[in-house]
């Protein structure tokens, strides 16, 4: 997993061309003004869900996992935490959903990381995340999950 701040992407690069895709995308789109809905990239190779929530209390929540795309999580505006773990020897909870490329594991996050404004993560499929927490209080957010192929 990557945890870090728009303005530091190029970092990111060597990682493909479809990083580089996705954080062009990012950073030369107006994500303010779009609205809910799936936008695409590079047709299945990389497109881009833009979702607005009120970030939620973790005791009812699960952690998940994907095969077929990596996660590029960017906060357009509000706070989230964000649980993650490592996928080693866990048993999910919910099997994997092939068509909705998930599966849910039950595990508690042993750490939570703050993500505002400005701050992206990306989880690939060793990674489980748990998304949508709220940082004290409920709050709005509105955010921009890029996914990525990983063929």
């Amino acid at each position: 997993m990557i945890l870090d701040t728009l303005a530091n992407a190029q970092r990111y690069h060597a990682l493909g061309q479809k990083f580089v895709k996705a954080f062009e995308y990012l950073a030369a789109t107006d994500l303010a003004a779009l609205e809910k809905g799936k936008y695409e990239i590079d047709g299945d190779n990389i497109f881009a869900i833009i979702n607005e929530y009120e970030t939620v209390d973790p005791a009812n929540e699960q952690m998940e996992s994907h095969r077929k795309y990596i996660d590029v999580q960017y906060i357009v505006k509000g706070t989230e935490l964000i649980g993650h773990d490592f996928l080693q020897q866990q048993q999910p909870s919910k099997a994997y959903d092939e068509d909705k490329d998930y599966m849910l594991f039950a595990e508690r996050p042993p750490f939570f990381s703050h993500l505002e404004q400005g701050y992206f993560a990306v989880f690939f499929p060793t990674d489980l995340h748990m998304p949508n927490i709220m940082a004290g209080t409920p709050t709005q957010v509105k955010k921009v999950v890029i996914k990525i192929s990983v063929q």
